[in-house]
C-alpha cells in the first residue's frame, strides 16, 4: 500500500526508525524537498503492515495519507494513444492484446508526467 508521508524541517530520520522498531521494509518510491514546503516521501509498505506503519509514522510526527490508488484514468475520455506509456517511470500503463489501455494504478509514483503528455486530459493525480 502507498502511504504520502509529510515531514517537518529538521525532523528525524523517521522512515528509518520506522524500520528499525517495527522491522517492516519500506521502500521509498519518490522522495522530495523543499525549503520552504518541508520534506514529502511516497513510500510502498506490505498491506497488513499499513496501519502499523502509518501509526508508528504519525507518533514520529509525520503526517501520513493512505493512497488507495495513485492514478485516475477517464476511462471516457482517453483514446487509447499511448502517450502516457512512453513517459512513464514505472510501467503503470500497457496496452492489452485489443490495444485498449490498462492502468496499474498501484505501481504509480505520482511524478505526473503522464497527466502532461495525455492530449486528452484523461489522466489526474489522487494524491
Amino acid at each position: 500500500m502507498k502511504l504520502l508521508v509529510r515531514l517537518t524541517h529538521g525532523s528525524r530520520p523517521i522512515i528509518a526508525e520506522v524500520v528499525r522498531d517495527t522491522g517492516i521494509l519500506i521502500n521509498v518510491d519518490r522522495a522530495r524537498s523543499d525549503a520552504h514546503e518541508g520534506e514529502e516521501a511516497l513510500v510502498d509498505v506490505p498491506d497488513d503492515s499499513c496501519k502499523l506503519v502509518s501509526d508508528k509514522m504519525r507518533s514520529l510526527g509525520a503526517e501520513v495519507s493512505v493512497l488507495e490508488e495513485g492514478i485516475r484514468h477517464d476511462r471516457d475520455e482517453c483514446v487509447d494513444c499511448g502517450s502516457c506509456i512512453s513517459v512513464c517511470p514505472k510501467e503503470v500503463f500497457s496496452f492489452n492484446e485489443e490495444f485498449v489501455l490498462e492502468v496499474a494504478t498501484r505501481q504509480c509514483i505520482l511524478c505526473g508526467r503522464c497527466i502532461l503528455a495525455c492530449p486528452h486530459q484523461a489522466l489526474s493525480l489522487n494524491g
